[in-house]
């Protein structure tokens, strides 16, 4: 039976993964948690109009799309005090809050971070704006959030076709799931019950540059986009699906089982 080994959230758009033993969906569709901030280009710090809802594309702020150095950067937010901590290996860039004072820190550390990277050609003169409460779940990639998911099984599969390192956290899905064959769970359609709470599958992730950034080195050491679809026969770079509740949020946990509704 198909069920959930991992479970993840990005509290900062771009930025570390955080393992965790359970998250919340909330009723639209995103995680509670899950990028409550981003790093924005200055000119960019409002949000765009699509479908009716807010969207911030991703091209205009700091993304691995565009800035694989990110990777190598370990992030976390402390979600009692809203302090933000930022470490390049042992050293830490920067430590701070979300008060004014301490997000024009941020943004100083941030930028010169990236300044002095292989990335600094994109990024802009007057560098970056923090935005977001580090509440709010809203810097997803899609306006509509969303939770995504993917099998562990399908990225061994990518693993096994290149001579770089691949692991889950390459595809940044907040759900990894175990028990299923490589590829299975783009076959999903309808309905799914992930522990307690019914998603209705939308569609597969359609996948980015991100995806080829070593999540240690943030050195882009994989062509996986071309791997995706030479090796694996697809037309379009897919790996994992998106999902949303059916009937509000829940609870999901490390060891629900998965089963067609």
């Amino acid at each position: 039976m198909p069920h959930v080994t991992a479970l993840y959230r990005y509290p900062v758009k771009g930025f570390t993964p955080e393992p965790r033993r359970e998250l919340t969906v909330q009723a639209d569709g995103r995680i509670m948690g899950d990028r409550v901030l981003a790093f924005r280009f200055t000119g960019d710090v409002e949000p765009r109009e699509q479908d009716g809802l807010d969207y911030w594309p991703k091209s205009q702020g700091l993304a691995l799309m565009d800035f694989p150095s990110l990777a190598r950067l370990r992030l976390r937010l402390d979600d009692e005090t809203l302090r933000i901590s930022i470490h390049d290996g042992d050293a830490e860039l920067v430590e701070a809050g979300l008060d004014d004072a301490g997000r024009a820190e941020l943004e100083r550390a941030v930028s010169a971070f990236v300044a002095a990277s292989s990335d600094a050609r994109r990024l802009p003169a007057d560098g970056v704006r923090l935005v977001g409460d580090g509440r709010t779940s809203r810097f997803q990639d899609r306006p509509r959030g969303y939770v995504s998911l993917h099998g562990s099984a399908s990225v061994a599969a990518v693993d096994v076709a290149v001579d770089a390192p691949v692991d889950d956290r390459r595809f940044r899905s907040n759900v990894v799931v175990t028990g299923a064959a490589p590829w299975d769970e783009l076959a999903w359609t309808g309905r799914v019950r992930i522990g307690a709470i019914e998603f209705e599958v939308q569609r597969p992730i359609g996948r980015c540059a991100a995806i080829m950034a070593n999540p240690d080195t943030g050195v882009r050491d994989a062509r996986l986009l071309r791997v995706l679809t030479t090796e694996f026969d697809q037309n379009e770079a897919t790996l994992g699906i998106l999902l949303l509740p059916v009937d509000g949020g829940g609870t999901v946990r490390v060891g629900d089982e998965i089963a067609p509704v």
